[in-house]
């Protein structure tokens, strides 16, 4: 019972700070500057992980900091998680510690694109929803022309859901199948 409490705390914590690492690599990919408060909130909260790892890793096009920074905490979960019971198999731990990332990084999206919908039904116009669009953008831009709307209904973050869950597990496939 402590375990599972232990390991709760853990991925909690470890999804909260790779999601804002992620996020932080994700805004810099579509170059979208954040809302002040959005930006204070993932700068503040990833700037002690990403600022060390900056001189080991420095930016160029892309923020590779951040995102390795987010691989970072998800193997740390991981070895918590799976350290013990797998005998600190290094390959177990990299193979399980991708999966995650990768899962996180579709997770990501997905909530992004609900974001965008709820906005789009509730509110189009909150101060938020021109940031959460920019950053669907890229993901939604090519599927828009090749799906129409139908009836002025756009149709494309759906498909793009059904996407990301079949590509989650394709590579969930694929990773296990290297164990």
């Amino acid at each position: 019972m402590l375990h599972s409490i232990f390991m709760l705390i853990v991925n909690a914590v470890a999804s909260i700070l790779a999601g804002v690492m992620l996020l932080r690599f994700w805004m810099q990919v579509v170059r979208v500057r954040p809302p002040q408060s959005v930006g204070q909130f993932v700068y503040q909260l990833s700037d002690w992980l990403v600022r060390p790892l900056r001189r080991v890793m420095p930016g160029g096009a892309y923020d590779w900091a951040s995102l390795l920074g987010a691989f970072i905490i998800v193997l740390l979960a991981v070895i918590a998680a799976v350290g013990l019971q797998s005998g600190f198999d290094f390959k177990i731990i990299l193979v399980l510690s991708l999966e995650r990332l990768l899962e996180w990084i579709c997770y990501g999206f997905m909530a992004t694109l609900i974001i965008e919908a709820i906005f789009s039904w509730v509110n189009p116009y909150a101060p938020l929803a021109p940031f959460v669009r920019a950053l669907n953008d890229p993901l939604l831009r090519p599927l828009r022309r090749v799906i129409p709307p139908l009836g002025g209904v756009d149709l494309s973050p759906l498909v793009l859901l059904i996407l990301l869950q079949i590509l989650q597990r394709v590579i969930g496939s694929l990773l296990y199948a290297l164990l």
